[in-house]
């Protein structure tokens, strides 16, 4: 019988919850070895617990939600994200046009199924949340990785972006906060991706999912409420900004001119139904933990936990020799550069296993994140300040003797 392995489209793809550092991390720890994990951005297990309110809400709306929703789902939910769509200037949104999901990457999945035939393309920045180079692959696609230009605040490189597209692009992805670099992109830069999107005819992916979590008292700007006349596809959620990942809420929603997408849509449809619906009872906090948008707030201010870290890791990070960062200003991820000649780096991933095997932390390669070169790595600083400060401490001890093999 003919075998198929569907994993097999994706043998280029790396993809950070699968690799070999996770698989020895997850051995040392089946070991009994305590192995801090700076993987990955789960709040939970670093004490960032879901407000108090809405596990009262969960716990009060559970039998409402034992039986399926509307496929795009809850009505309630869909008026409040609407509501939140104009709150953030979102335009053309009705509840017809918002899709709940189990989180926003099953949304990103079903966004690229529903997009990209065999050979089309799609321009996905490097670096980037990989769960989207995975998705286009597995939906047929190529992904042509634009920079972000790390000299330049990690800002995408606009004339890179401008120089990869051709006749079979059919979409642009944006990730803003960006997973990894933890960079907010100002209106000028993205007034300047609405533009080739314009003239290029591209659908417009905006990944917003962290646009609650934004520092030194700047602002986020939807990339969709500067370009109504696009079609634009913005992903949302609320597992890092409530801190419920583990209950998997998230949605998408359609705006701006949407009449030449209308085939589009109806796949999205089609794709919506073909899965019943998204989990109900997380469905059915939406609204109310929409109405609490701004309760992270004191988190990201000078005294708050994830300002406080976010300043002990940039700080630490940059102390230390043949590393250094740019300074993030969303989300709670760091991307530094480490200084290949100087530790003689030629694998990205060796480093970050080497570093593992030795100081038992586990950090994610760059390349993880479709970076072309072995000179960077992420870090998530979720964990308290005194155990940040201890596994940067171990990050320069390493560093002192280090030289690869």
């Amino acid at each position: 019988m003919k075998q198929f392995n569907k994993a097999a489209k994706l043998d280029h793809v790396t993809y950070e919850v699968r690799g070999p550092v996770v698989a020895e991390a997850a051995r040392m720890t089946a070991q009994g070895i305590n192995v801090l994990k700076l993987n990955i951005g789960n709040p939970a297990p670093f004490g960032f617990h879901a407000p108090e309110e809405l596990v009262e809400e969960m716990q009060r709306v559970l039998q409402k939600g034992e039986g399926y929703s509307e496929s795009k789902g809850v009505l309630a939910s869909r008026e409040a994200i609407v509501d939140y769509c104009k709150l953030k200037g979102i335009p053309n949104v009705t509840v017809d046009d918002v899709y709940t999901g189990n989180g926003a990457s099953e949304l990103i999945s079903m966004a690229m199924t529903g997009l990209l035939d065999k050979g089309d393309e799609i321009l996905i920045p490097a670096p980037d949340y990989p769960l989207w180079t995975a998705s286009a692959t597995l939906a047929g696609g190529v992904v042509q990785h634009y920079r972000c230009d790390e000299a330049n605040h990690w800002y995408p490189d606009l004339n890179d972006i401008e120089s990869k597209i051709n006749e079979r692009t059919k979409g642009l992805v944006i990730i803003n906060p960006n997973n990894p670099t933890g960079v907010l992109y100002p209106k000028e830069v993205l007034e300047g991706i609405a533009d080739i999107a314009r003239r290029h005819g591209l659908i417009l992916f905006a990944d917003e999912i962290y646009d609650r979590l934004v520092y030194d008292g700047k602002t986020h700007i939807s990339l969709a409420s500067i370009c109504p006349d696009l079609f634009c596809v913005t992903f949302n959620g609320l597992s890092k900004s409530h801190r419920i990942a583990g209950f998997r809420v998230g949605w998408m929603c359609l705006s701006g001119d949407k009449s030449y997408a209308k085939g589009y849509i109806d796949g999205l449809n089609m794709l919506s139904s073909m899965r019943l619906c998204a989990n109900v009872p997380a469905q059915l906090l939406i609204p109310a933990a929409l109405k609490m948008a701004h309760e992270v707030d004191t988190l990201l201010q000078p005294g708050g936990r994830l300002y406080e870290q976010r300043e002990v890791v940039v700080n630490a990070l940059n102390r230390i020799d043949g590393v250094s960062a740019v300074r993030p200003e969303g989300a709670f991820y760091i991307f530094p550069k480490i200084d290949t000649k100087k530790f003689n780096i030629t694998n990205d991933t060796q480093f970050v296993l080497d570093f593992l095997h030795e100081q038992h932390v586990l950090m994610i390669a760059g390349s993880g994140f479709n970076w072309p070169e072995p000179d960077h790595f992420r870090v998530v600083y979720l964990p308290d300040v005194d155990t940040l400060t201890s596994s940067m401490d171990k990050l320069e001890t390493f560093l002192k003797t280090y030289r690869q093999k």
